[in-house]
């Protein structure tokens, strides 16, 4: 294991007080326990909007706090869902007097975790909805959801939910456009080699030289199928196929393209997959009008990537095109 850290214990925390000193304008990095909200606090009167998950997959969910996104994110350990006692004090920051989105992966500690954090919170007198992202039709279960999994289509969540809140929508109606987004967003995902985790000190599973998993989860859970090396255009017609499927998009439909980066690929490679996915999108009579290129939902430094697309309205393409200011997404004024 080669790796640019000191103790693989103090991981989290060391990256997260370099996250802080290096975007100290937009966020501000509470320690005991461990959470991060946006500079400033709560904005009064606003929805807050609170995600996390475990840590390792890096923008998500510390860099997406900001100005049209998230007010809190509740890192856990690598790939370990934060617990309760992180999530309760995360949601009263965020709460600005409207209430609270909770917007959960779909992994079962995640679930358990948020849940619990939810009814005490309730319980404190805050209002939350929560709301469960799982955009991965790779599988309907796994060694770590009940379902299926939440995994890049959560960034579009969380910025268009954002967008939401921040225009001063109630708390129902946030959460109503967050559910929006997840019931139009699928996602499938490849690897072309393992990752490590740090406190593990070896690859979380085993590819060979010549073989790649198609539709794994970002935790290195299993694919659907392991296939030998193909050309990136192969590679991008298998993860498009199953979403459309899915989705079911019709001629003349619009949406966004995303092509995420798992850690490891270099972003000329993630346009050649954005390339073809937008070739066969096109063949089909749908219209890409928004994109997204690069590494937002990682594994690591797991090499491979995901595609997500998300069936769009005008609404929901307003929301998008919305200012942001955070870490790991800005645009507009």
């Amino acid at each position: 294991m080669k790796k640019l850290i000191n103790d693989p214990r103090a991981v989290v925390e060391e990256s997260l007080e370099g996250f802080g000193l290096a975007h100290g304008e937009l966020v501000d990095v509470h320690r005991d326990p461990l959470y991060v909200t946006r500079a400033g606090g709560a904005v009064p009167g606003k929805v807050g909007l609170v995600s996390g998950g475990g840590s390792g997959h890096e923008p998500l969910h510390a860099g997406y706090v900001g100005r049209g996104m998230l007010d809190a994110a509740v890192p856990g350990p690598v790939f370990t869902s934060p617990a309760p006692d992180q999530i309760i004090p995360a949601s009263r920051a965020a709460d600005g007097g409207a209430g609270v989105v909770l917007i959960v992966k779909n992994y079962t500690g995640d679930v358990l975790n948020f849940e619990t954090a939810a009814e005490l919170c309730e319980a404190e007198g805050i209002e939350v909805r929560t709301v469960l992202v799982n955009d991965d039709v790779a599988v309907e279960d796994s060694l770590y959801t009940a379902g299926r999994r939440g995994v890049a289509g959560t960034v579009l969540v969380e910025k268009i939910a954002g967008a939401a809140a921040e225009r001063g929508d109630a708390l129902d109606a946030v959460a109503a456009i967050a559910e929006r987004v997840v019931a139009n967003v699928r996602s499938m995902g490849l690897a072309l080699r393992p990752c490590i985790v740090p406190h593990a000190g070896r690859p979380s599973f085993e590819l060979g030289e010549d073989e790649i998993e198609i539709g794994i989860g970002i935790h290195g859970e299993p694919g659907r199928r392991r296939v030998g090396l193909e050309p990136a255009d192969a590679l991008a017609g298998h993860l498009l196929e199953p979403i459309l499927g899915d989705l079911g998009l019709e001629t003349g439909e619009r949406v966004l393209l995303f092509v995420n980066g798992m850690g490891g690929t270099p972003l000329s490679e993630l346009y050649i997959v954005f390339r073809r996915a937008a070739q066969l999108l096109a063949e089909r009579g749908v219209t890409v009008e928004r994109s997204l290129v690069g590494n937002y939902t990682t594994a690591l430094e797991m090499q491979g990537c995901s595609v997500t697309l998300l069936r769009l309205d005008n609404e929901l393409t307003a929301l998008w095109d919305a200012p942001v200011n955070t870490p790991a997404l800005r645009w507009g004024e």
